[in-house]
């Protein structure tokens, strides 16, 4: 069981370079912000499937983290674009 752990954490990994594709080549500001916060959920769930291979429970602190701070961040710049500041 925790081979698919380790490996889901590894594929989690690899649609994160897709995401930072699509930050880089993003034709607008709004298809950036939405690249950036996929790329932020998957980095959390590849971080939640390695603390369950490695048995550290640390990992999840951090994943909690991590989601919580990417939430508020794109509620931050979707507040940015609404009003028309980029």
């Amino acid at each position: 069981m925790t081979a698919l752990y380790a490996v889901v954490a590894i594929a989690e990994t690899s649609l994160i370079a897709l995401a930072m594709v699509r930050l880089a080549l993003g034709p607008t500001v709004s298809d950036r912000i939405v690249a950036l916060n996929t790329a932020a959920a998957q980095a959390t769930l590849g971080l939640l499937f390695f603390a369950a291979f490695a048995d550290r429970s640390i990992y999840l602190d951090v994943g909690i983290w991590l989601a919580s701070f990417s939430y508020l961040g794109t509620l931050i710049w979707a507040r940015l674009l609404e009003r028309g500041l980029l």
